[in-house]
């Protein structure tokens, strides 16, 4: 029983042993490339090195906390845009800008980039599956799983929807209205418009 104790006491010793971080020993740790890694946040800047040294177990001179590259021009991690710069999307599309409040100017107004291929189509389907069928249902019947916990979600076969233009569609995926809310932010400008065509295909 002695011998036993003896034999466990000195592994649990041995284990406790290769915990213990130091110099190019970073002890025994879960995953430590994902807390000890230097996260370079373009929207936060800390640029103290002792900045969380009370939570890094490695013994490489700085703290857990900073995220600064010093190898840019005051630390920064993510270059300022030349002057006036406009971000455009692969289609060289520029940002959307029509505000919330002109649905009846995007109706109006607004024209699909895209042809009605079959391609096109089958992606659409694709996206819509994805993003409102739980809500709009698969026939775009206002019948999701959604529909069923909460009254008022638009049946696009209906007559209130079955004139509306791709203009309009892609407007409301991109600002929300009525219960449903914007997806401009997950929901990129291209996949919008052929979320659209789909639409379109299923109110025929």
């Amino acid at each position: 029983m002695r011998k036993s104790f003896i034999i466990i006491l000195f592994a649990g010793g041995i284990i406790l042993a290769g915990c213990k971080a130091g110099g190019d020993n970073p002890g025994l740790e879960y995953a430590p490339n994902m807390y000890h890694s230097v996260a370079y946040e373009p929207l936060s800047q800390i640029t103290d090195e002792d900045a969380g040294a009370w939570v890094n177990s490695l013994d490489n001179g700085r703290g857990e906390y900073y995220n600064s590259n010093k190898y840019n021009p005051h630390g920064m991690n993510m270059r300022a845009p030349a002057p006036n710069t406009v971000a455009r999307n692969k289609h060289h599309w520029l940002p959307y800008r029509l505000p919330k409040d002109s649905l009846v100017i995007a109706s109006a107004v607004l024209k699909n980039p895209f042809d009605s291929t079959k391609a096109v189509l089958a992606e659409g389907k694709v996206l819509y599956e994805m993003y409102c069928k739980h809500c709009h249902g698969a026939k775009a019947e206002g019948d999701g799983l959604v529909a069923d916990k909460y009254a008022g979600v638009a049946n696009l076969k209906g007559d209130a929807y079955k004139n509306i233009t791709e203009g309009h569609i892609f407007h409301v995926i991109t600002h929300g209205k009525g219960l449903m809310t914007a997806h401009g932010s997950q929901v990129l400008p291209e996949e919008r418009w052929k979320i659209a065509k789909y639409v379109k295909t299923l109110q025929k």
